[in-house]
């Protein structure tokens, strides 16, 4: 095979220290029906003042280079900027770069910059990790596996995950997440994945969440008084609207299937979500004690939620960036619920 420097997988090891960002789903065009020309400027702006500088690792999960629909070179071109803040990552060897359905032809790419990979197995002290984009084949990561050496015989072969366009049919959707849940939660551990578009944290989506959430303030209401009992009232009411707008915009024969059957979830699926969202940008951030799933928006423009929901927004310098951390857990007790609710009863 000619082209990139390309493997089938990556070992990120931060069992002693780090921190990872994961990023997926960017679709860089070449400004013309652009889907990052939104947020692109954005991006490059966080990516360089935030985590580069802070000396965040970046784990690109597919998808970057929208390749489907535009040449590389014209790519490269409209977005050099962001391409240079790849460039600090990449010299710094804090940079790795996963292969999507939409930018997979990149390993036959002459001089391509940037190492190219199936997948990242991301090395803690709690659980093992797999980051992969969510397309893939069997045979690409039974490969794969022979090459991290993990413990996970033919990893990711259980999945058989095809080439489809998942963001558009919410039954197509459904389905990767599940075969990617069932291959963790057969193999005990996390999966990371994107394609899909649908931030996940802890096998749950938005939607599950949600009806989690009410349950837990509802439990919480009794004991309440005071001011405290009207936020909690006022929380209830915000969350049932937004699960009312959430059962319009999918299909309810979808949404009454649950990722995890009858038995109660096991928090061994996470998505990054997309970067190209108009109301801003999810992702997960990682070290090794902790996960989270992350939410950037610019002041005024960002999903009403946030604002009305109780979260912590913290300002990014003089800047109208905002970043909220919607869902944040230690790896120790992600580790005990998948060893405790993972076991077949």
């Amino acid at each position: 095979m000619t082209g990139s420097p390309f493997n089938h997988g990556a070992v990120l090891d931060i069992s002693q220290g780090g921190k990872t960002l994961i990023l997926s789903d960017l679709h860089m065009g070449h400004g013309k029906r652009d889907d990052l020309a939104g947020n692109g400027g954005f991006l490059t702006d966080i990516l360089e003042g935030y985590y580069l500088e802070n000396g965040w690792t970046l784990v690109l999960n597919g998808d970057i280079e929208e390749l489907l629909r535009y040449s590389l070179e014209s790519i490269q071109a409209q977005w050099s900027r962001l391409y240079q803040v790849f460039d600090c990552f990449n010299r710094d060897h804090r940079l790795y770069k996963i292969l999507g359905n939409h930018d997979e032809a990149l390993i036959f790419v002459k001089n391509y910059p940037y190492p190219l990979y199936n997948a990242v197995q991301i090395k803690t002290s709690q659980v093992p990790i797999y980051v992969y984009h969510g397309h893939q084949s069997s045979k690409l990561y039974t490969q794969y596996n022979n090459l991290i050496n993990a413990g996970i015989r033919y990893f990711l072969k259980p999945l058989g995950l095809r080439n489809i366009s998942s963001v558009r049919s919410p039954y197509r959707r459904f389905e990767v997440e599940k075969q990617a849940y069932l291959f963790s939660l057969n193999n005990n551990c996390i999966s990371i994945i994107g394609h899909t578009h649908r931030a996940l944290f802890e096998s749950l989506g938005r939607f599950d969440y949600i009806k989690f959430e009410i349950e837990r303030l509802c439990r919480d209401y009794p004991a309440s008084c005071g001011p405290d009992r009207e936020r909690i009232a006022s929380e209830v009411q915000a969350l049932r609207f937004e699960l009312s707008k959430l059962k319009r915009s999918e299909r309810r024969d979808v949404l009454r299937q649950s990722l995890y059957g009858d038995e109660l979830p096991v928090p061994c699926l996470f998505n990054s979500g997309s970067v190209i969202s108009k109301k801003g940008i999810n992702a997960i951030e990682l070290d090794n004690e902790n996960i989270a799933l992350i939410y950037w928006f610019i002041e005024g423009k960002g999903k009403k939620f946030v604002n009305r929901g109780g979260y912590n927004i913290e300002v990014f310098r003089e800047t109208p960036y905002r970043r909220s951390i919607l869902n944040q857990d230690r790896l120790d007790y992600v580790k005990a619920k998948i060893d405790l609710l993972g076991i077949r009863a």
